[in-house]
C-alpha cells in the first residue's frame, strides 16, 4: 500500500481516521540513529507503526522496531506526542489518517539489522548526516526532539 503525506497542506484531503501509533529513537552505543528507507512512501523515518488491540502502547514500540529493522529494544521514555491535525496520511485505498503518534526513546539490546516489507533499507545514521536524507518534516522534528537527551518535559504537539 502506498501513501501520500500532507503537511500544512491547504490542498490536503479531509481525515477520515485516526489510528493510535508509535515512533521509536533507537540510538547505538557510538550515538547513531537508526532509520528506516520506508516502502509506501520512500522517505527516510524512524520505526514504527500502528498500535494492535490488546497491546501495550511500550510493547507496540518494541514490537514494531524488530518487525521493521531486526533490532530488539528496550523503552526507556517518551519523546512526545504528535498530534498535528494539519498532518495527515493518504493512503491509496481511501483511508486518511490524521497523525497521532507517540514517540518513544529506546536502546538496543540485541538483533540485527535487516529489512522488512515495510523498509526497504534499514541503516544506522551519523546525526550529522541528516540532512543528506529525505525525511517528512514532521519525521524530523521527532528526530530533533529524540536526539535532545536534554529535553525535560516530551513535546504535546
Amino acid at each position: 500500500m502506498s501513501r501520500i503525506d500532507y503537511f500544512r497542506d491547504p490542498d490536503a484531503p479531509q481525515a477520515n481516521s485516526v489510528v493510535p501509533s508509535v515512533t521509536v529513537v533507537v540510538r547505538d552505543d557510538s550515538g547513531r540513529l537508526l532509520l528506516i528507507h520506508r516502502t509506501d512512501n520512500a522517505l527516510w523515518a524512524l520505526p514504527g507503526g500502528g498500535h494492535d488491540i490488546g497491546e501495550r502502547i511500550g510493547d507496540t514500540a518494541v514490537r514494531e522496531v524488530e518487525e521493521e529493522t531486526g533490532i530488539r529494544v528496550e523503552v526507556d521514555n517518551i519523546v512526545g506526542l504528535y498530534t498535528d491535525p494539519e498532518h495527515v496520511l493518504a493512503y491509496d485505498d481511501g483511508e486518511v489518517r490524521q497523525q497521532f503518534s507517540i514517540c518513544f526513546r529506546a536502546h538496543p539490546v540485541g538483533g540485527v539489522v535487516r529489512t522488512s516489507s515495510e523498509s526497504k533499507e534499514v541503516r544506522w545514521v551519523d546525526p550529522a548526516d541528516l540532512d543528506e536524507l529525505d525525511i517528512h518534516p514532521s519525521m524530523r522534528l521527532r528526530i530533533h526532539h529524540g536526539l535532545d537527551e536534554m529535553r525535560g518535559a516530551p513535546y504535546i504537539g
